[in-house]
Order: structure tokens, then C-alpha cells, then sequence
């Protein structure tokens, strides 16, 4: 196999897998951008996100191979479990109709809780890559990317959509958080 054809499939295969990644922030933006957010804080929220994608496979390669098929594991059960406590909350608050207390996504607590819950599973990838010769420069840059503008085009449409929805857009958007973080439990 030729050094070319080698490069190209790691670059086919660091695609896929950031793409894959991004779906993660894609549907998170969806669940809160049908609850209602601002331009602005799509934009942050997004920044966020992309500096969390880049970081957490960095953190998983740094881990080692070691402990990669435990840590992954565990990265992922995290994830999940972040996940459907925050659709939960939302579907619960929605629900009764709460202006109490809410998890707010604007706040820098809220952006860091949220970008670290749908950028664990990049920790667990990072670690796995650690054991191949990849490119960490360009896996660190598709990885930030992806999630991104993954998750602005997720917040963007869930935007939209929920304005239509009115009241019901904070419970659908919480509904689809906690699916996501049943699918990563089980």
C-alpha cells in the first residue's frame, strides 16, 4: 500500500468517526435549541463544544492504552448518564410547569456541563487512537470541528423548530436527551 492510499484512509477514517462524534452535539443542540436559545449563546455554546472535542481526545490519548478498555467504559456510562438526568430535569420541569430552578445552558457551568456530556465519548476515542499511528493534529482539528458545527447546525434547527411547538419545544428537547442517554447506557 502506498503512503498516498494510507494517508487518504486515515483521513476517510478520522472523518467518519469525527462525524460520528458530532452526531452526539448535534442532538444535544437540537434538545436545547427546541427549548429556546439565543444567537449568541449558540454561537458560545458551540465554541464550547469544539474546544471539548479537541480536548477530551487529547486527555484519552494521554490516559494510554492501559486503561483504555475500562476508561471507555466508563466515559461513555458518563456520558449517558449526564445525559438523561439533564432531559429528565428538563421533561420534569417542563412537565409541572416550573419557572423555579432550572439547569441553564448559559451560564459557563452549564456550557462546560453540557460540551463535557456529549464530549466524553471523544475521550474514550482518543484513547483507542492513542494505540494507532494517527495524526493527533488533524484528529484534534476534525474532532473540534465536527462537534462545532454539529452542534450549532443541531441548536440552529431545534431553534427553529421549537418556536413552532411554543410551550411543548423544553419537553420534546428533554425527551430527546434522555433517549440519548438511555441509548448510551445500554
Amino acid at each position: 500500500m502506498s503512503v498516498d492510499a494510507a494517508q487518504t484512509g486515515q483521513l476517510l477514517t478520522l472523518l467518519t468517526i469525527a462525524f460520528a462524534l458530532g452526531l452526539d452535539a448535534f442532538s444535544l443542540g437540537i434538545g436545547i435549541g427546541l427549548k429556546g436559545i439565543r444567537k449568541l449563546d449558540i454561537l458560545k455554546l458551540g465554541a464550547v463544544v469544539a474546544a471539548f472535542h479537541m480536548l477530551m481526545p487529547l486527555l484519552g490519548l494521554a490516559a494510554g492504552q492501559a486503561v483504555s478498555g475500562l476508561l471507555g467504559s466508563v466515559a461513555t456510562k458518563a456520558g449517558g448518564l449526564l445525559l438523561l438526568l439533564l432531559g429528565g430535569h428538563m421533561v420534569y420541569s417542563s412537565l409541572r410547569r416550573e419557572h423555579t430552578v432550572q439547569f441553564d445552558h448559559r451560564s459557563a457551568f452549564g456550557m462546560l456541563l453540557l460540551a463535557l456530556g456529549v464530549s466524553i465519548d471523544s475521550f474514550s476515542v482518543g484513547v483507542s487512537l492513542g494505540m494507532f499511528a494517527a495524526d493527533l493534529v488533524m484528529t484534534v482539528l476534525l474532532f473540534g470541528f465536527f462537534g462545532g458545527a454539529m452542534s450549532i447546525t443541531g441548536l440552529l434547527l431545534g431553534r427553529r423548530v421549537g418556536s413552532g411547538l411554543g410551550e411543548y419545544g423544553e419537553t420534546c428537547g428533554g425527551a430527546i436527551l434522555f433517549a440519548f442517554g438511555v441509548m448510551f447506557l445500554l
